[in-house]
């Protein structure tokens, strides 16, 4: 069972918005057995999902949280597999299946410990505990794909979250967009989890607008209003209590409608019924502050808070490095071939592209003009079919968004996701890189070799890589896909500005165009080892001489035509793009893990800035494993 009281008032503030939001609950101890459904409810920004937020140790940076988070009347953290938190948006894969979203969520969260086989039969009766048996070999789906129903897609995500059997679950919204039948049997199933698996756990959800079925699934019902606590105890005692205060529920009514309409005052026309709600609302909160129940509470609290109580900080452990690793190369291997939109539609855009410039630019030769040619073939390889590689990036923030959720629950570490990934995109690169290479290198009649040709292969898959990390760098900054793409173009365009062809090196200006940023640009180097690659060991006509010293060395066009600097060779080149690979990806994983650093210290900033209020917000656990909340 669970409650919620705050002593002294729960004080929530928003860096943005000046405002306080005061949550005050109390409540007696609802009778009943461990590992009940607590429901949040209120009307739209009252604070439930703030509420929810706090007590799972989610806030954002820009809120501040004043008091102390008590469990089993001290103070500690909610260790991994102890607690589990569903959120409102079902953040999947689409192109897994049921099964296949849960079994490998299952290989990277459930401890070494378990054989795989035991990992495969937990998730097969997490499946049947939700409902899903008839739907595991049915893909999620997404845009352009059908795929399961909102209420199953809700449900996966509850199954994923519910592998290493928490005590405590969080769900925020889990009816949110569902119909009033899907409504019904995903709390059915979310209020039968205990009953199933054993493990008695306590569900505290916030919850909009339920249906009368809905409601009558609850044990207990903490309502908000404005921030403030109405109502806190047995769900089935709220209608009651509210006409011991003179607002009985009508007949034939749907209580859980009843209680809302009466607190709520959004949509209040005029003076008058405005007056009438607020008068209501203070009513019912200071009636809940006079009550027995309140005093209760306090009495409670301060006797667990004495008591030498079971410890929850208990870390069930995740699966090796190693493993999480290898399941989720095999996960995004999967989700990359499944997903058209990842590589495969850049591959026939590659394709298009290369016979375009096959047909463009076919049979060079060796004639004075193909100088030219060359250069303008390679700069617009090492330019714009590089950019090409950001029409992946949709996917791919589809790819973060999964991972941010799984990270911030405790599934797997940044360096994991960035070897998973890594590894897992190489062979499709390497795909799009020597089948359009094979194409316009033989058409065109590049340099003759297999030498030359695996080089030219090498710096192409180089770059495309290296777009794809400077991608996961701006998505990790800016997560909406089309102002990162727009952002992604932009920083790629100044690139290929003074990556050497547009303008040439000694022609650059020597103030931040050359030094740094045409030594930054990996742009430069892609140039510098294609143009290499090509033009040592040719020889070209030169039409203005006559005579035996008619021809012009590849090696003179280099230096005196494209002013490439032949002071290191083309390797150097090629070593530089892999290190600025490595340098990429690593500056990603700083990023991600600069950000989850600095936001605790961004939360206690704020905190510090606030009035300092004593809120006490305590959840007890008993010695048996079924949790027992209390909220104060």
């Amino acid at each position: 069972m669970a409650f919620l009281h705050p002593s002294e008032g729960f004080e929530i503030k928003t860096s943005s918005e000046s405002s306080v939001l005061d949550i005050e609950a109390s409540t007696t101890r609802p009778e009943g057995d461990h590992g009940e459904l607590l429901a949040i409810m209120g009307p739209s920004g009252c604070g439930k999902s703030t509420l929810l937020d706090a007590l799972a140790g989610r806030l954002a940076t820009n809120t501040r949280q004043t008091g102390e988070i008590l469990i089993n009347g001290h103070k500690q953290e909610l260790s991994y597999g102890t607690s589990a938190y569903v959120t409102q948006d079902d953040t999947l894969l689409t192109t897994l299946t049921v099964k296949e979203a849960v079994y490998y969520s299952a290989q990277l969260q459930l401890p070494d410990t378990m054989s795989k086989q035991d990992k495969k039969q937990r998730a097969d009766s997490t499946i049947k505990e939700m409902g899903l048996q008839d739907a595991t070999n049915t893909r999620i789906g997404g845009w352009g794909v059908k795929g399961i129903s909102g209420g199953q897609k809700r449900r996966v995500s509850i199954c994923i979250e519910i592998l290493t059997h928490p005590s405590l679950l969080f769900l925020d919204e889990p009816t949110s967009g569902l119909d009033s039948a899907a409504s019904y049997y995903v709390m059915k199933r979310i209020a039968s989890l205990g009953k199933k698996d054993g493990i008695q756990r306590t569900i505290i959800t916030s919850i909009h607008q339920p249906s009368s079925e809905v409601f009558q699934l609850f044990d207990n019902l903490c309502l908000l209003s404005s921030g403030k606590t109405v109502y806190f105890g047995p769900a089935s005692a709220a209608s009651e209590f509210f006409s011991l205060n003179g607002f009985p529920c009508p007949p034939l009514q749907n209580p859980s409608d009843h209680l809302l309409k009466t607190i709520n005052k959004d949509f209040d026309q005029d003076t008058e019924t405005e007056s009438s709600t607020e008068e209501a609302i203070s009513i019912l909160v200071s009636s809940y502050k006079s009550s027995e129940i309140n005093k209760d509470v306090h009495n409670e609290v301060a006797l667990l808070s004495k008591k030498q109580m079971k410890s929850m900080d208990k870390n069930k452990g995740h699966a090796g490095f190693f493993n999480q690793c290898l399941a989720l190369i095999k996960r995004s291997s999967l989700n990359m071939f499944r997903d058209l939109g990842y590589y495969w539609l850049r591959l026939g855009i590659y394709i298009a592209l290369a016979l375009s410039l096959g047909t463009v630019f076919y049979d060079f030769g060796t004639s004075y003009a193909s100088i030219k040619d060359r250069g303008s073939l390679l700069s617009y390889i090492s330019g714009f079919l590089t950019f090409m590689s950001i029409d992946g990036f949709p996917s791919f923030v589809e790819d973060m968004k999964v991972f941010q959720r799984e990270r911030q629950n405790g599934h797997y570490g940044v360096v994991t996701y960035v070897i998973g990934n890594t590894f897992s995109s190489v062979p499709f690169i390497l795909v799009i890189s020597i089948i359009p290479t094979a194409i316009t290198y033989y058409l065109c009649g590049l340099q003759k070799g297999y030498e030359h040709f695996f080089f030219f292969a090498c710096v192409l898959f180089s770059s495309l890589l290296l777009v794809e990390s400077l991608m996961m760098i701006v998505s990790s900054i800016i997560p909406n896909f089309l102002m990162g793409i727009v952002t992604g173009a932009g920083i790629q365009g100044v690139m290929m500005l003074v990556g050497g062809f547009f303008k040439l090196p000694h022609d650059i200006p020597n103030i931040f165009w050359k030094y740094p940023f045409h030594y930054v640009a990996f742009h430069t180097y892609v140039t510098e080892g294609l143009f290499k690659n090509e033009y040592e060991g040719l020889r070209f006509d030169n039409p203005n001489v006559q005579g035996v010293n008619r021809y012009i060395t590849g090696e003179v066009v280099l230096t005196d035509i494209w002013q490439i600097d032949m002071n290191y060779s083309k390797y150097v080149d090629l070593a530089i793009l892999l290190g600025m690979i490595v340098l990429y990806r690593v500056l990603f994983l700083f990023i991600i893990k600069g950000r989850e650093k600095m936001k605790p210290v961004v939360g206690s900033m704020l905190s510090s800035m606030g009035e300092s209020s004593k809120t006490v917000i305590h959840v007890e656990k008993p010695d048996a494993t079924p949790l027992n909340g209390h909220v104060v």
